[in-house]
C-alpha cells in the first residue's frame, strides 16, 4: 500500500537569517508596483527579496512580513519608501544616450513649439544622476536656442541616491562614453586630483528645477503640468502594460498640444490605444499628441 505524501507548501527560503513567510515576496511585489509601478514577475521574486531583505534587517526586524507591514501601514513609510526606491532604482545612463532624440529636439521640435511665441517646457523623468536633462540643454545650446526661445528645462526622479549624485555633479570616465571630446571641454571642467569632470556653470544654470517625483502618483506631477516635451526614457519597461497605459494617458492629459513624448528606443506605445501618434522627426521617433 502506497503512503500518502505530505503536501508541500512553497516556501521562499529565508535570507540572512530573516525569515521570510510564503507569500511575503508577492505581497511585496504587488505593493511595490502600487506605489512607484515597477513590476516583478514571478521568475524575479527573489531578486526583489534580495533588494529589500538588507533594508528589513537595517530596521531590526527578524521577518520580511514585518517591512512589509512597515511600508504598508505605519506613518514613517514615506520616508521608507525613498530607501526601497534607491535600492531598486537602476542607475546607469550616460551623456548623449539615444541623442538622435536630443537633435529632433533641436532641429525640429523646437522650431515648432518656437513658432507659437510662449514659454517652452521641457521635462525629464526619470532624470537619474543628471545626464539627460544636462544633454538636452547641450542640445540645444549648440543650435543657439537659449538666444531665441523662453525655455525650461526640469528634471525629476523619485530616487533620493540619484538627486545626490545630481548635487554633488561629478561624472566619471563612463559617463561620456558616447559624448565627443570637443564636448567634453566645451561643457564640464576637470576635477583636479582624480578622473572626474563637473559641469560648468553656465551649463548647469540651464537646468530650472530638479525635484523627487513618483511618476505612477498624480499629485506629484501637477507641478509639471503643461510640459511641451517630455523625455520618460527607459523606464516603461519595467512597468507592467496597464501601468504604462494609466501614466502615458495621464501625461497626455496634462499636456498641450502639440505635444512632444519621448520614450526609450526598447519602448513601444504602440499596443496602448493612446492619443501619442508615432512620428519620424528628423531620424528619431516621437510620440506627438496632435
Amino acid at each position: 500500500m502506497s503512503v500518502p505524501q505530505p503536501i508541500r507548501r512553497s516556501v521562499t527560503p529565508d535570507v540572512q537569517g530573516l525569515r521570510v513567510p510564503e507569500r511575503t515576496v508577492a505581497l511585496l511585489r504587488d505593493l511595490v508596483e502600487s506605489q512607484i509601478g515597477v513590476r516583478y514577475d514571478d521568475d524575479r521574486l527573489d531578486l526583489l527579496r534580495d533588494r529589500l531583505a538588507p533594508l528589513a534587517i537595517e530596521r531590526g526586524f527578524d521577518s520580511l512580513l514585518d517591512y512589509y507591514y512597515l511600508l504598508k501601514y505605519d506613518a514613517t513609510a514615506e520616508a521608507e519608501w525613498r530607501r526601497v526606491m534607491d535600492a531598486l532604482s537602476v542607475q546607469e545612463t550616460y551623456f548623449w544616450r539615444e541623442a538622435d532624440q536630443f537633435r529632433a529636439l533641436a532641429t525640429v521640435i523646437m522650431p515648432r513649439l518656437a513658432a507659437a511665441g510662449r514659454p517652452i517646457r521641457i521635462w525629464s523623468v526619470p532624470c537619474a544622476s543628471g545626464e539627460e536633462p544636462l544633454s538636452i540643454a547641450m542640445a540645444l545650446e549648440d543650435a543657439g536656442w537659449f538666444g531665441r526661445a523662453d525655455i525650461e528645462i526640469h528634471a525629476s526622479d523619485y530616487s533620493e541616491l540619484a538627486l545626490s549624485r545630481v548635487r554633488a555633479a561629478r561624472y566619471g570616465r563612463r559617463a561620456f562614453r558616447q559624448l565627443s571630446d570637443p564636448m567634453k571641454e566645451k561643457y564640464f571642467t576637470p576635477i583636479p586630483g582624480g578622473d572626474l569632470w563637473t559641469p560648468k556653470p553656465e551649463l548647469s544654470r540651464r537646468i530650472s528645477s530638479w525635484s523627487r517625483v513618483n511618476i505612477v502618483n498624480p499629485l506629484d506631477t501637477l507641478a509639471h503640468d503643461r510640459s511641451d516635451v517630455i523625455f520618460c526614457r527607459n523606464l516603461f519597461i519595467y512597468f507592467s502594460q496597464s501601468r504604462v497605459r494609466d501614466v502615458v494617458t495621464r501625461l497626455a492629459a496634462m499636456m498641450p498640444s502639440p505635444g512632444y513624448l519621448c520614450v526609450g528606443a526598447a519602448e513601444s506605445l504602440l499596443r496602448l490605444g493612446t492619443i501619442f501618434e508615432l512620428q519620424d522627426l528628423g531620424g528619431a521617433y516621437v510620440y506627438v499628441k496632435s
